[in-house]
Protein backbone atom coordinates (compact mmCIF):
# COMPACT_ATOMS: atom_id res chain seq x y z
CA UNK A 1 0.00 0.00 0.00
CA UNK A 2 1.56 3.63 -0.40
CA UNK A 3 2.79 5.41 2.18
CA UNK A 4 1.80 8.93 3.01
CA UNK A 5 4.51 11.83 3.49
CA UNK A 6 4.61 13.77 6.45
CA UNK A 7 6.13 16.62 3.94
CA UNK A 8 2.91 16.84 2.50
CA UNK A 9 0.29 17.62 5.11
CA UNK A 10 0.12 21.31 6.13
CA UNK A 11 1.45 21.36 9.89
CA UNK A 12 4.89 20.31 8.22
CA UNK A 13 4.40 22.51 4.99
CA UNK A 14 4.01 25.93 7.37
CA UNK A 15 6.48 25.33 9.54
CA UNK A 16 8.83 25.87 6.63
CA UNK A 17 10.80 29.08 6.95
CA UNK A 18 10.52 31.30 4.24
CA UNK A 19 13.78 31.10 1.86
CA UNK A 20 15.21 28.48 3.93
CA UNK A 21 16.94 25.45 2.54
CA UNK A 22 13.47 23.07 3.29
CA UNK A 23 11.38 25.76 1.87
CA UNK A 24 12.88 26.10 -1.30
CA UNK A 25 13.21 22.06 -2.04
CA UNK A 26 9.84 21.62 -0.79
CA UNK A 27 8.23 24.28 -3.25
CA UNK A 28 10.89 23.04 -5.97
CA UNK A 29 9.34 19.81 -6.33
CA UNK A 30 5.70 21.37 -5.66
CA UNK A 31 5.36 24.37 -7.35
CA UNK A 32 1.68 24.00 -7.95
CA UNK A 33 1.42 24.27 -4.16
CA UNK A 34 3.36 28.03 -3.32
CA UNK A 35 1.04 30.62 -4.13
CA UNK A 36 -1.60 29.31 -2.38
CA UNK A 37 0.36 28.17 0.62
CA UNK A 38 2.01 32.05 0.34
CA UNK A 39 -1.54 33.15 0.94
CA UNK A 40 -2.37 31.28 4.20
CA UNK A 41 1.04 32.16 5.55
CA UNK A 42 -0.04 36.16 5.14
CA UNK A 43 -2.99 35.26 7.65
CA UNK A 44 -2.00 35.14 11.51
CA UNK A 45 -1.13 32.37 13.38
CA UNK A 46 -3.41 30.35 15.14
CA UNK A 47 -3.93 31.64 19.10
CA UNK A 48 -2.10 35.83 17.89
CA UNK A 49 -3.37 38.58 17.59
CA UNK A 50 -5.14 39.74 14.18
CA UNK A 51 -7.77 36.20 14.74
CA UNK A 52 -11.36 36.07 15.37
CA UNK A 53 -11.11 34.54 18.72
CA UNK A 54 -8.19 36.92 19.96
CA UNK A 55 -7.50 37.12 23.71
CA UNK A 56 -4.56 38.22 25.05
CA UNK A 57 -4.98 36.87 28.47
CA UNK A 58 -6.09 33.09 27.24
CA UNK A 59 -4.78 32.59 24.10
CA UNK A 60 -1.38 31.94 24.88
CA UNK A 61 -2.62 28.83 26.77
CA UNK A 62 -2.55 26.63 23.80
CA UNK A 63 0.39 27.84 22.61
CA UNK A 64 2.00 26.85 25.78
CA UNK A 65 0.39 24.00 26.00
CA UNK A 66 2.25 23.36 22.84
CA UNK A 67 5.75 24.75 22.89
CA UNK A 68 6.09 21.94 26.41
CA UNK A 69 4.97 19.40 24.20
CA UNK A 70 7.63 20.72 21.55
CA UNK A 71 10.42 20.61 24.55
CA UNK A 72 9.59 16.89 25.35
CA UNK A 73 9.35 15.50 22.19
CA UNK A 74 13.07 14.45 22.15
CA UNK A 75 12.02 12.40 25.06
CA UNK A 76 9.94 10.07 22.87
CA UNK A 77 13.13 7.59 22.33
CA UNK A 78 15.77 6.60 23.99
CA UNK A 79 17.54 3.86 24.99
CA UNK A 80 16.23 0.59 26.62
CA UNK A 81 17.05 0.44 29.77
CA UNK A 82 18.26 -2.82 30.78
CA UNK A 83 20.43 -5.54 29.19
CA UNK A 84 17.92 -8.34 28.39
CA UNK A 85 14.26 -7.55 27.79
CA UNK A 86 11.93 -9.06 31.16
CA UNK A 87 10.13 -12.60 30.02
CA UNK A 88 7.18 -12.02 30.52
CA UNK A 89 3.90 -13.56 28.43
CA UNK A 90 2.42 -11.59 25.74
CA UNK A 91 -0.99 -11.89 26.88
CA UNK A 92 0.07 -10.67 30.28
CA UNK A 93 1.78 -7.48 28.79
CA UNK A 94 -0.67 -7.02 26.96
CA UNK A 95 -3.48 -6.74 30.17
CA UNK A 96 -1.10 -4.97 31.72
CA UNK A 97 -0.59 -2.50 29.50
CA UNK A 98 -4.31 -1.60 29.22
CA UNK A 99 -4.68 -1.43 33.35
CA UNK A 100 -2.04 0.78 33.19
CA UNK A 101 -3.55 2.83 30.20
CA UNK A 102 -6.37 2.96 31.70
CA UNK A 103 -4.95 4.85 34.95
CA UNK A 104 -2.95 7.23 33.28
CA UNK A 105 -6.52 8.08 32.18
CA UNK A 106 -6.66 7.00 28.31
CA UNK A 107 -10.73 6.04 27.25
CA UNK A 108 -9.52 3.16 25.37
CA UNK A 109 -6.63 1.36 24.14
CA UNK A 110 -5.90 -1.01 21.55
CA UNK A 111 -3.08 -3.11 20.20
CA UNK A 112 -2.05 -4.58 16.43
CA UNK A 113 0.76 -5.21 14.61
CA UNK A 114 2.73 -2.59 13.11
CA UNK A 115 2.38 -2.52 9.19
CA UNK A 116 4.72 -0.68 6.78
CA UNK A 117 1.65 1.32 5.39
CA UNK A 118 1.21 2.77 9.01
CA UNK A 119 4.34 4.59 8.34
CA UNK A 120 5.29 8.01 6.55
CA UNK A 121 7.28 7.56 3.87
CA UNK A 122 9.33 10.73 4.90
CA UNK A 123 9.52 12.75 7.52
CA UNK A 124 8.61 16.68 7.19
CA UNK A 125 7.36 17.83 10.39
CA UNK A 126 10.67 18.77 12.33
CA UNK A 127 12.92 20.55 10.03
CA UNK A 128 16.11 18.82 11.31
CA UNK A 129 14.66 15.40 9.60
CA UNK A 130 13.09 17.06 6.80
CA UNK A 131 13.08 14.32 3.88
CA UNK A 132 14.64 11.54 5.99
CA UNK A 133 13.13 7.88 4.94
CA UNK A 134 10.93 6.28 7.84
CA UNK A 135 11.94 2.77 8.98
CA UNK A 136 10.68 1.42 12.03
CA UNK A 137 11.23 -2.65 12.77
CA UNK A 138 9.05 -2.10 15.52
CA UNK A 139 6.70 -5.40 15.47
CA UNK A 140 3.67 -3.72 17.87
CA UNK A 141 1.63 -0.68 18.16
CA UNK A 142 -0.63 0.70 21.16
CA UNK A 143 -3.38 2.78 19.86
CA UNK A 144 -5.60 4.84 22.88
CA UNK A 145 -7.98 7.62 23.00
CA UNK A 146 -8.13 10.75 25.06
CA UNK A 147 -11.67 12.14 25.53
CA UNK A 148 -12.08 15.91 25.18
CA UNK A 149 -14.47 17.53 27.10
CA UNK A 150 -18.00 17.53 25.80
CA UNK A 151 -19.02 21.23 26.76
CA UNK A 152 -15.85 22.55 25.73
CA UNK A 153 -15.78 21.20 21.93
CA UNK A 154 -19.58 22.03 21.74
CA UNK A 155 -18.10 26.08 22.13
CA UNK A 156 -16.65 25.64 18.80
CA UNK A 157 -14.75 27.27 17.02
CA UNK A 158 -14.37 29.57 20.53
CA UNK A 159 -11.28 29.48 21.99
CA UNK A 160 -12.64 26.89 25.06
CA UNK A 161 -12.43 24.50 21.78
CA UNK A 162 -8.36 25.18 20.93
CA UNK A 163 -7.62 25.10 24.54
CA UNK A 164 -8.99 21.44 25.06
CA UNK A 165 -7.55 19.98 21.56
CA UNK A 166 -4.59 21.29 23.12
CA UNK A 167 -5.23 19.75 26.27
CA UNK A 168 -6.35 16.71 24.85
CA UNK A 169 -2.73 16.03 22.97
CA UNK A 170 -0.87 17.14 26.21
CA UNK A 171 -2.83 14.32 28.36
CA UNK A 172 -2.19 11.99 24.88
CA UNK A 173 1.39 12.70 24.93
CA UNK A 174 1.93 12.24 29.04
CA UNK A 175 0.20 8.92 28.73
CA UNK A 176 2.17 7.74 26.20
CA UNK A 177 5.52 8.67 27.82
CA UNK A 178 4.57 7.07 30.49
CA UNK A 179 4.06 3.69 28.47
CA UNK A 180 7.27 4.09 26.08
CA UNK A 181 9.37 4.74 29.72
CA UNK A 182 7.70 1.85 31.51
CA UNK A 183 8.55 0.00 28.47
CA UNK A 184 12.35 0.33 27.92
CA UNK A 185 12.72 -0.29 32.04
CA UNK A 186 11.16 -3.86 31.05
CA UNK A 187 13.90 -3.81 28.40
CA UNK A 188 11.63 -3.58 25.37
CA UNK A 189 12.20 -0.54 22.29
CA UNK A 190 9.67 1.71 22.80
CA UNK A 191 8.40 5.18 21.08
CA UNK A 192 6.00 7.55 21.50
CA UNK A 193 4.47 9.06 18.59
CA UNK A 194 3.36 12.59 20.03
CA UNK A 195 2.31 15.97 18.23
CA UNK A 196 4.57 16.85 16.43
CA UNK A 197 6.68 13.86 16.26
CA UNK A 198 5.44 11.28 14.75
CA UNK A 199 6.49 8.19 12.22
CA UNK A 200 3.31 7.05 11.39
CA UNK A 201 -0.61 8.22 10.33
CA UNK A 202 -2.23 7.97 14.08
CA UNK A 203 -5.85 7.45 12.63
CA UNK A 204 -5.09 4.34 10.38
CA UNK A 205 -3.32 2.59 13.45
CA UNK A 206 -6.04 3.36 15.77
CA UNK A 207 -8.58 1.61 13.33
CA UNK A 208 -6.95 -1.71 12.95
CA UNK A 209 -6.54 -1.71 16.97
CA UNK A 210 -10.11 -1.56 17.05
CA UNK A 211 -10.82 1.97 18.60
CA UNK A 212 -12.90 3.01 15.39
CA UNK A 213 -13.77 3.93 11.92
CA UNK A 214 -12.88 6.91 9.68
CA UNK A 215 -15.79 8.33 8.21
CA UNK A 216 -16.95 11.97 6.12
CA UNK A 217 -15.02 13.98 7.85
CA UNK A 218 -11.74 11.87 7.74
CA UNK A 219 -11.40 11.19 11.26
CA UNK A 220 -11.44 8.47 13.76
CA UNK A 221 -14.95 8.01 15.36
CA UNK A 222 -15.24 5.88 18.15
CA UNK A 223 -18.51 4.16 19.98
CA UNK A 224 -18.49 5.58 23.12
CA UNK A 225 -17.61 9.86 21.89
CA UNK A 226 -17.20 9.82 18.09
CA UNK A 227 -14.52 12.20 16.70
CA UNK A 228 -14.17 13.99 20.43
CA UNK A 229 -10.80 12.23 21.11
CA UNK A 230 -7.59 12.11 20.66
CA UNK A 231 -5.37 9.83 19.92
CA UNK A 232 -1.62 8.42 21.70
CA UNK A 233 0.41 6.08 19.57
CA UNK A 234 3.24 3.65 21.72
CA UNK A 235 5.21 1.28 19.15
CA UNK A 236 7.27 -1.51 20.82
CA UNK A 237 9.22 -4.91 19.79
CA UNK A 238 7.94 -6.33 22.69
CA UNK A 239 5.45 -9.42 21.68
CA UNK A 240 1.90 -8.36 22.24
CA UNK A 241 -1.29 -9.78 21.73
CA UNK A 242 -3.60 -8.07 18.95
CA UNK A 243 -7.39 -6.52 18.71
CA UNK A 244 -9.57 -7.07 15.83
CA UNK A 245 -10.98 -4.22 14.09
CA UNK A 246 -14.03 -2.37 15.59
CA UNK A 247 -16.88 -1.98 12.52
CA UNK A 248 -20.29 -0.09 13.36
CA UNK A 249 -21.72 0.76 10.06
CA UNK A 250 -19.76 4.39 10.56
CA UNK A 251 -19.45 4.94 6.62
CA UNK A 252 -23.38 3.74 6.24
CA UNK A 253 -24.07 6.40 9.04
CA UNK A 254 -22.47 9.10 7.03
CA UNK A 255 -23.84 8.46 3.82
CA UNK A 256 -26.96 9.28 5.33
CA UNK A 257 -26.17 12.34 7.79
CA UNK A 258 -23.85 14.57 6.24
CA UNK A 259 -24.29 17.11 9.17
CA UNK A 260 -20.51 17.73 9.35
CA UNK A 261 -20.47 18.69 5.54
CA UNK A 262 -23.49 21.11 5.97
CA UNK A 263 -21.65 22.66 9.17
CA UNK A 264 -18.09 22.72 7.50
CA UNK A 265 -17.08 27.08 7.55
CA UNK A 266 -14.32 26.24 5.44
CA UNK A 267 -16.29 23.57 2.79
CA UNK A 268 -13.52 21.75 3.52
CA UNK A 269 -15.45 18.20 3.43
CA UNK A 270 -17.36 16.49 0.57
CA UNK A 271 -20.60 15.92 -0.19
CA UNK A 272 -19.39 12.74 -2.31
CA UNK A 273 -17.25 10.61 -2.13
CA UNK A 274 -14.62 11.90 -4.51
CA UNK A 275 -11.61 9.72 -4.27
CA UNK A 276 -10.66 6.27 -4.64
CA UNK A 277 -7.81 4.55 -2.59
CA UNK A 278 -7.10 0.73 -3.07
CA UNK A 279 -10.07 0.60 -5.34
CA UNK A 280 -12.22 1.74 -2.46
CA UNK A 281 -13.89 5.23 -2.60
CA UNK A 282 -13.66 7.85 0.50
CA UNK A 283 -14.67 11.01 1.13
CA UNK A 284 -11.24 12.96 0.77
CA UNK A 285 -11.35 16.08 3.13
CA UNK A 286 -9.62 19.42 2.07
CA UNK A 287 -6.72 19.80 4.60
CA UNK A 288 -5.98 23.05 3.11
CA UNK A 289 -9.43 24.23 3.05
CA UNK A 290 -9.16 23.24 6.20
CA UNK A 291 -6.31 24.73 7.67
CA UNK A 292 -7.02 28.01 6.42
CA UNK A 293 -9.77 28.35 7.95
CA UNK A 294 -8.37 27.77 11.62
CA UNK A 295 -5.57 30.44 10.56
CA UNK A 296 -8.67 33.72 10.67
CA UNK A 297 -10.38 31.76 13.25
CA UNK A 298 -7.47 31.22 15.67
CA UNK A 299 -8.76 28.15 16.75
CA UNK A 300 -8.57 24.22 15.21
CA UNK A 301 -12.44 25.10 14.63
CA UNK A 302 -13.57 21.87 15.77
CA UNK A 303 -17.34 22.40 14.40
CA UNK A 304 -17.16 19.15 12.60
CA UNK A 305 -16.33 17.35 16.34
CA UNK A 306 -19.43 19.27 18.18
CA UNK A 307 -21.79 18.80 15.11
CA UNK A 308 -21.26 14.57 14.35
CA UNK A 309 -23.65 13.16 16.42
CA UNK A 310 -21.60 10.18 17.88
CA UNK A 311 -20.25 12.93 20.01
CA UNK A 312 -23.04 12.89 22.11
CA UNK A 313 -24.12 9.26 22.85
CA UNK A 314 -25.67 7.43 19.86
CA UNK A 315 -27.76 4.54 20.80
CA UNK A 316 -26.91 1.60 18.94
CA UNK A 317 -29.57 -0.73 17.03
CA UNK A 318 -29.48 -4.17 18.15
CA UNK A 319 -26.52 -6.26 17.40
CA UNK A 320 -24.02 -3.22 17.69
CA UNK A 321 -23.95 -1.74 14.18
CA UNK A 322 -25.85 1.08 11.78
CA UNK A 323 -24.13 -1.35 8.67
CA UNK A 324 -27.22 -2.39 6.28
CA UNK A 325 -29.79 -0.66 8.58
CA UNK A 326 -31.10 2.92 7.10
CA UNK A 327 -34.15 2.82 9.57
CA UNK A 328 -32.20 2.58 12.48
CA UNK A 329 -29.87 5.65 10.99
CA UNK A 330 -32.47 7.67 10.12
CA UNK A 331 -34.35 7.18 14.08
CA UNK A 332 -30.71 8.10 15.68
CA UNK A 333 -30.64 11.46 13.77
CA UNK A 334 -34.05 11.56 14.62
CA UNK A 335 -33.54 11.48 18.46
CA UNK A 336 -29.98 13.43 17.56
CA UNK A 337 -32.03 16.34 15.61
CA UNK A 338 -34.73 16.77 18.55
CA UNK A 339 -31.91 17.21 21.51
CA UNK A 340 -29.80 18.77 19.76
CA UNK A 341 -31.24 20.44 16.27
CA UNK A 342 -27.97 20.66 13.33
CA UNK A 343 -25.35 20.84 15.87
CA UNK A 344 -25.21 21.43 19.99
CA UNK A 345 -23.42 24.95 20.37
CA UNK A 346 -23.10 26.71 24.03
CA UNK A 347 -22.90 30.46 23.35
CA UNK A 348 -22.13 30.88 26.72
CA UNK A 349 -18.20 30.90 27.64
CA UNK A 350 -16.96 28.78 30.84
CA UNK A 351 -15.66 30.33 33.88
CA UNK A 352 -12.28 29.81 32.39
CA UNK A 353 -12.59 32.58 29.91
CA UNK A 354 -15.07 35.03 32.19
Amino acid sequence: MRRFDERDIPFARFNYEQNSKVFNDYYLRHPEKLERDQRIRSLPQLCSEGTMTWNPLMSPVADAIFKFLGDVNPLSEQAVRREAPLPVDPALLTKKIKALSKHLGVQDVGITRLKDEHLYSHRGRKTGHYGEPVALDHTYAIAFTVEMNEDMIDRSPQLEEVIETSTGYLKAGIAGMILSYWLRELGYESRNHMDGNYLLVAPLVAVEAGLGEIGRMGLLTTRKSGPRVRLGIVTTNAELTSDAPDTFGLEAFCEICGKCQMTCPGKAIPLEKNAVYEGQAYWKIDHDNCYERWRSLGTDCGICLSTCPFSHGIEFPDGGSFEDRPEAIREALAVSQEKYGMRRYIREPLELMK
